[in-house]
């Protein structure tokens, strides 16, 4: 997607008219309380409070969104507090923003949300700095932040006893109508295995529910269970089908795995609409046809040594271990309620909050370098807004944190965002301007429809401020020059105040990144190394599970295979932001398609093999199985050190393919498990044969992969 494609670009699916509502309720009632009472200072303070806190609102599972807002409300008052008490001191005020600035910059190693919570803290340090109070002064005004803060939770909080499920039960849904839609769409092996998204999304509502132990709980973990299982089984079953077209094509066995695939599409999208909250329908009849097509392939099986026999031999294990768990997914869907339920969730979800701070603190600390992206990008928010700050008051201009605060709001870690956000940024204020004075021109004078306007303008910046930043910045103009204007304050000089600060912080942000960027480019061969790591990781507990079969080793997998997801998505996102930077070439942009292409072949196979480890009976692993499994991760993590600058050449990777004729020429051709070992390994061979070919060639060709062009 290139730059202006990201800057004109308006998504959709981001527009949410329920969490506008909300929010324009959780703004206006401080102001109809403060227009009642004819305290209108205290009730803009809760108002920009309640405003602050409603960017992290989200349809999130509640407990997650509760603990999100009331973070944010805490943030927001002591911003609120230390702004206006320490905006007091000149001497320390602009050293105070400069170091919040700093903190959070660093916040973007944590996760999107932090991120986000530090530049909304960020923002309101520089606004409250600004208008310095005395200390019990302060001390009211973030209290009157925070008490804003907390209506605004409450209000996204306020149907949990009554829906207390329900984004979980959206997030399954989604999950199961995936499922559905992936039974019926061929295994393109050069693109991202399906419903890794919606797989990911439903692990995250789930770990929402940790420490919540009741029978509707835990039976929502077991039907996200049967849904991870089940991908596994169907990507293997028709990857068998993808084989058998190829392979032995118009045959009843042929017809009989199209039929299987049919009924399961219907049965998982019963299951989605039932977790959607449709009324049950009986899926029994279904069921016992998939139950009768398992057993109908097993007697037009020939049982002999022949291909077909191995193939479809493959193909009953998946259909009877798919068949039982659609079973048991449909019993936990309806109103029934079994016994013995497994604890199905995650290692990582439960950790105590003691540890999970440990966590932060530690990525933290492993940032705290000039390597480290995250690290340079905090450097400069913090040299940038201290230095708008001191501009500002330095030229005693009108509303002057203004200023900083369009640098706060600018800068972001990425090219194309921090551009894309400075035009925006830019556009939408000069348009939140003219349209502030056109309103001005049209509302009434009186306090009550000036009340109404900000309602209606933070309807549209919840609702459709999402789906494009400049709609955001236009109508958060409107509502900022509304707010002042309810406390008497001129709205002309007030627009022109935050006209002229904004193009000046707009154009210092945008010329300091200019002048020191973080492109992109630097930062792929990172993501891509990073990608590969917890691709080794995934593999190496996967052939655990095949030489100690005894032993469960399923929260690993679980554990592994969400990192594995987690790192192939975060460097989808990079490619597509390196993309729309500057002298991005198409011969880059094909190579790092290429890697990734063949990345996709590597990974499908992989968890081909994770699907082999319930789908086939237990076989002893092979000596050289291990030779090829050790190669495997060698592989693996030499072309990760090659991305990170080690000295590694083409001549010191193993030899994979021959690896492989040792490992077919050991075991029984007609052992089942050795059977399908046989085939994924000849696909990991080749794709990592490959993948290792394009890594290096890229690097001869010096596309950026390793430095800036």
């Amino acid at each position: 997607m290139t730059f202006w494609q990201n800057v004109v670009r308006f998504q959709k699916e981001k527009v949410d008219p329920w969490i506008a509502l909300r929010n324009t309720v959780g703004v206006a009632l401080p102001l109809l309380a403060g227009l009642a009472a004819n305290r209108m200072a205290g009730a803009l303070a809760m108002s920009i409070g309640a405003l602050n806190v409603s960017y992290s609102d989200s349809h999130a599972p509640y407990s997650q969104r509760g603990r999100r807002m009331f973070a944010a409300s805490v943030v927001v008052s002591v911003a609120v507090f230390a702004g206006a008490f320490c905006g007091a001191y000149h001497f320390i005020a602009v050293p105070f923003v400069g170091a919040w600035s700093l903190a959070a910059g660093m916040l973007v190693v944590l996760s999107p949300s932090a991120a986000d919570l530090g530049v909304m803290s960020l923002v309101t340090v520089v606004v409250y700095s600004a208008r310095p109070l005395p200390l019990p002064e302060a001390a009211a005004a973030g209290l009157l932040a925070f008490a804003g803060g907390l209506l605004q939770t409450m209000l996204a909080l306020l149907l949990w006893p009554i829906r207390r499920y329900l984004p979980q039960r959206r997030a399954l849904a989604r999950l199961y109508f995936e499922l559905a839609d992936a039974a019926a769409v061929p295994v393109e092996v050069q693109r991202t295995p399906r419903v890794s998204i919606q797989s990911t999304e439903a692990q995250t509502a789930l770990a929402a529910l940790e420490g919540d132990h009741s029978v509707e709980s835990e039976r929502y973990r077991m039907i996200l269970s049967q849904a991870e299982r089940t991908r596994l089984g169907l990507f293997a079953l028709m990857r068998v089908r993808s084989r058998a077209a190829r392979e032995i094509p118009e045959t009843a066995e042929r017809a009989l795995l199209d039929r299987y695939l049919e009924i399961a599409a219907h049965v998982l999208n019963t299951l989605g609409k039932a977790l959607e909250g449709a009324p049950p329908v009986p899926l029994t009849k279904s069921l016992t046809e998939l139950q009768a097509v398992t057993d109908e392939l097993r007697k037009q099986c020939v049982e002999n040594a022949s291909p077909l026999a191995v193939m479809m031999g493959d193909a009953r294990a998946q259909m009877d271990a798919i068949t039982g768990q659609l079973r048991a997914a449909a019993e936990m869907t309806s109103a029934a309620t079994p016994e013995g339920l497994e604890d199905y969730a995650r290692q990582e979800t439960r950790k105590p909050w003691r540890f999970q701070l440990a966590g932060a603190l530690a990525t933290l600390r492993a940032n705290l370098s000039l390597d480290s992206a995250a690290s340079r990008h905090a450097i400069r928010l913090a040299v940038c807004v201290a230095a708008g700050d001191s501009l500002a008051r330095g030229l005693h201009l009108s509303r002057s944190y203004w200023l900083p605060m369009t640098i706060a709001i600018v800068l972001r870690p990425d090219f194309t965002a921090t551009f894309t956000r400075g035009v925006l940024r830019l556009a939408g204020t000069f348009v939140g301007l003219v349209f502030a004075t056109a309103l001005f021109h049209v509302i009434p004078t009186s306090a009550a429809a000036q009340v109404a306007a900000v309602a209606a303008l933070t309807f549209a910046l919840r609702c459709w401020g999402p789906a494009n930043y400049g709609i955001l910045v236009a109508a958060v103009t409107s509502i900022i020059v509304l707010l002042i204007a309810m406390l008497g304050v001129p709205p002309g000089p007030v627009m022109l105040a935050r006209g002229l600060n904004t193009a000046i912080g707009g154009c210092l942000a945008l010329l300091v990144y200019w002048l020191w960027p973080t492109w992109e480019r630097t930062q792929v061969p990172e993501q891509i190394a990073l990608m590969l790591d917890a691709y080794r990781q995934y593999f190496r507990t996967i052939r655990m599970s095949y030489v100690n079969p005894a032993v469960s080793l399923a929260a690993e997998l679980d554990q592994a295979r969400l990192a594995a997801r987690l790192t192939r998505s975060n460097l989808e996102a990079s490619i597509d932001r390196l993309a729309a930077e500057p002298g991005a070439s198409r011969l880059k942009a094909d190579t790092l398609a290429a890697v990734l292409a063949t990345s996709h072949r590597f990974i499908h196979s992989v968890m081909a093999l994770e699907a082999g480890i319930a789908g086939s009976p237990a076989a002893p692993a092979r000596p050289d199985m291990h030779r090829f499994a050790d190669d495997v991760e060698k592989t693996l993590f030499y072309l990760a050190a090659a991305l990170r600058g080690s000295t590694v050449t083409r001549d010191a990777l193993p030899d994979l393919r021959e690896d492989h004729h040792a490992l077919v020429s050991s075991g029984s051709p007609l052992e089942q498990r050795h059977a399908l070992v046989n085939v994924e390994t000849d696909r990991i061979a080749n794709s990592l044969n490959t993948l290792s070919e394009e890594v290096f060639k890229s690097m001869v060709l010096d596309l950026s992969l390793g430095t800036p062009t």
